[in-house]
């Protein structure tokens, strides 16, 4: 990429929203990947980068969170901002005021917004009523901050992202639409493996599928994990039972029997295969110990990655 097309896109992503992957490009994707590979390079060179300084982000959390607080607050911190942390319990949300009202005011007094919440309506929404940057820290449809370091660890250890095969086993939740639409985007293969009722969204799917094509990619959804994991590059995995589903923990332990990443599975996929998951796990479900505890496992360096990640994404929209 050039250095006038840098610039280019530097100037047509500022004040935008950061949703979904599906309202960025392939091109703009990658831009903010490399964006963040820089940020980092400077941050452990002992540089001093601080485009926001004197700006503030408001982060509301409706869910709570270890990774998405912590690198979000020490981020804005680094870029040279303060982050203002909100919970439901210090919002007139939690006492029936609208997402719109709240989205106005807050717009007087923030230069972004950082929403963690359920419904992915609520995003939608805080959108629509604000004058300032909305980024999605995640919802119940899409976790796009969270892929967008997952890609730039894909890249820093492996190389390139363009023709790199991920394999994904579990749930279809909001994890798997964001590595569905950005491996689409960014041309990537991607193969999903999900028990029957528990599939990606049909939507997400369509989307995705219509992307890579473009892309040059693939998308595959099926039943049998060793379909979708057979050559893999990466080997994905998240808990079977998210937040707010925990009342549904046997039911689904039951469901995904035979799902589990373990060192069996693990030799459908390359022999140099990387082993990634978003976090928190549940060793023992969805993945063994020796395989998340191994060699090949790059689980720490996504989180650390959730750092750079988004200061890239919060410098480039605010």
């Amino acid at each position: 990429m050039t250095e006038a097309t840098m610039e280019e896109m530097a100037t047509s992503l500022k004040g935008r929203d950061f949703l979904s992957l599906a309202d960025y490009t392939g091109e703009e994707l990658r831009y903010l990947i490399d964006l963040s590979i820089r940020m980092k390079k400077q941050h452990k060179a002992g540089e001093i980068v601080q485009p926001l300084k004197g700006k503030t982000l408001g982060m509301i959390f409706e869910k709570s969170s270890t990774r998405t607080r912590v690198s979000f607050e020490v981020g804005m911190y680094q870029l040279g901002g303060h982050a203002l942390f909100l919970s439901k319990n210090d919002l007139q949300l939690g006492r029936g005021e609208t997402v719109w009202d709240t989205a106005q005011v807050m717009s007087r007094y923030l230069d972004g917004i950082m929403i963690r919440t359920f419904a992915h309506r609520n995003v939608i929404e805080l959108a629509r009523g604000s004058t300032v940057p909305v980024i999605n820290g995640l919802s119940d449809l899409e976790h796009p901050c969270q892929v967008m370091a997952d890609y730039q660890t894909v890249l820093e250890h492996k190389g390139r992202l363009e023709g790199i095969k991920i394999a994904y086993i579990g749930d279809g939740n909001n994890m798997v639409h964001s590595l569905m639409i950005g491996a689409a985007k960014l041309g990537m293969h991607i193969a999903v493996a999900s028990p029957e009722g528990y599939e990606p969204d049909a939507d997400v799917t369509k989307v995705s599928k219509e992307n890579a094509a473009q892309s040059g990619g693939t998308v595959l959804v099926c039943r049998d994990p060793k379909e979708a994991i057979a050559g893999a590059d990466i080997v994905y995995t998240d808990v079977w039972a998210s937040m707010g589903q925990e009342e549904e923990q046997e039911k689904r332990i039951k469901a995904f029997r035979g799902y589990q990443i373990d060192e069996q599975l693990a030799k459908y996929a390359k022999s140099d295969y990387l082993f990634m998951h978003c976090l928190p796990a549940h060793r023992g479900e969805e993945v063994s110990e020796g395989v998340i505890d191994g060699d090949q496992s790059i689980i720490f360096d996504q989180a650390e990655n959730r750092l750079h990640a988004q200061k890239a994404i919060m410098a480039a929209t605010m």
